[in-house]
């Protein structure tokens, strides 16, 4: 460990010493908060339980508009929170339809500026070890359920509802059909020395699921040396420099649309042709099917989307979930962190971006970016990139507004139409006018 970490790592001694013991990861458990805690949110109906779930672990809501989402949880010490068997079911369709088989965070990598200190948080530096305890006002209209972390129960997880705005608008002929989305909402906070990491998990009403990891917490008071010009003043005048540094965040997904591991990935990209004489400029959509293990770099107009082996929605299009990156600062530093998505055949021992702990289990490299070697993609897992490039401000004491980073994966015919539109345009499939 480096001067930097060490100082740091007197404030959680206590806490790390404790978490140093813990081995494995564990599952939900039925204990809430307590009583004159924020209450629990309204009981789903009862429907089928997500597959291989205990109660302990399960998660089901029924959300606005009639969709309901299903899925198990548990908690691992390197990983934290990891979701299992996620399946989305719009009020349309007569079963649940499978969406992801595991889903997870994969790495929170952090190296500084200045060359002198980096990490890797997950599977380096105790990052689901330290999950910390939410108090009721943290999970406002929800319930804070007891997470069991190795061989402690810790009420760390929040499984509420959120509102989102306008879930949809249309004015059409002097009506207005409009709908205010709401969102099931689960999150755990881990502690990293001075910084709070929270994973949240969103899943919305359109069957759209998204991941932020947001960090908070504090600047470390032992990073205040930056004067080597990497750095930025905090406090009064140019004497404390807060040493800049990047969080490099993955995610790791293993779909299972429709039940099947054996999904296909595809590539679009827009070219945009400008105009001649007197007309408009043209744009040509290009699909390019990825059959080998792919490192996938963002650009204008680029997409991916995995696609059901089996399903396909009731107009007889295949279903799929289309990625969609946020912001992002790609880090070029690292070969795993050059590239902005991965797609590689799945293989079990590799599970974490980098530092993959997993080699004595028959890995014989530690990093994603040495799993894309050309195999064929029979079982592809998609591995999201976004990194954050933090150069401290003032404003960021004390303690430091969250700054988020995360994605999307979005439904792409999945249903045939929106999920939520009401029973009086359902006959509006297709062309206008088909069927009025």
């Amino acid at each position: 460990m480096d001067l930097k970490r060490a100082k740091r790592a007197r404030k959680k001694a206590a806490s790390a010493l404790a978490a140093a013991v813990l081995l494995g990861g564990g599952v939900l458990t039925t204990a809430a908060t307590p009583a004159g805690a924020a209450p629990k949110a309204p009981d789903a109906p009862a429907a089928a339980p997500a597959p291989g779930c205990s109660a302990a672990s399960r998660i089901e809501q029924k959300l606005d508009g009639g969709t309901t989402w299903r899925m198990c949880v548990h908690y691992d010490t390197e990983a934290g929170l990891v979701l299992n068997n996620v399946s989305y079911q719009p009020k349309a369709e007569p079963r649940p339809i499978k969406v992801l088989s595991t889903a997870k965070l994969a790495q929170v990598h952090v190296p500084y500026d200045d060359g002198e200190s980096e990490y890797d948080d997950l599977t380096g530096y105790d990052f689901g070890k330290n999950l910390l305890k939410l108090k009721p006002a943290e999970c406002p209209g929800g319930t804070i359920k007891t997470v069991k972390k190795g061989t402690d129960l810790v009420q760390g997880l929040c499984a509420t509802t959120r509102a989102r705005g306008h879930a949809y608008r249309l004015n059409e002929d002097g009506k207005v059909w409009q709908s205010q989305g709401k969102d099931l909402l689960l999150y755990v906070v881990n502690e990293v020395d001075w910084y709070e990491y929270i994973t949240e998990w969103r899943f919305s009403s359109d069957g759209t699921i998204t991941s932020n990891v947001g960090a908070t917490g504090s600047l470390s008071p032992d990073d205040y040396d930056a004067g080597d010009g990497r750095g930025w003043p905090i406090g009064k005048g140019a004497k404390d420099f807060s040493t800049s540094h990047s969080h490099n965040v993955f995610w790791r997904l293993n779909f299972g649309l429709d039940g099947s591991p054996k999904g296909r990935v595809e590539q679009y990209d827009s070219t945009v042709t400008p105009p001649t004489g007197n007309g408009s400029p043209r744009t040509k959509t290009a699909r390019t099917p990825v059959t080998k293990e792919l490192s996938g770099d963002l650009k204008t107009m680029r997409w991916w989307r995995m696609v059901s082996a089996t399903g396909k929605n009731k107009d007889g299009h295949a279903r799929s979930y289309e990625f969609v990156p946020g912001p992002t600062a790609r880090h070029a530093g690292r070969p795993f962190t050059k590239h902005d998505i991965y797609f590689t055949d799945y293989k079990a021992c590799e599970q974490y971006a980098s530092h993959n702990n997993a080699l004595i289990n028959g890995c014989t490299h530690n990093s994603v970016d040495k799993w894309v070697n050309g195999q064929t993609l029979k079982h592809p897992i998609a591995w999201v990139n976004i990194g954050f490039h933090h150069i401290a401000r003032d404003e960021d004491q004390e303690p430091m507004p969250v700054h988020w980073q995360g994605f999307s994966i979005t439904p792409r015919d999945v249903t045939a139409m929106n999920p939520l539109t009401p029973d009086d345009l359902r006959n509006h499939n297709g062309k206008p006018g088909n069927e009025r």
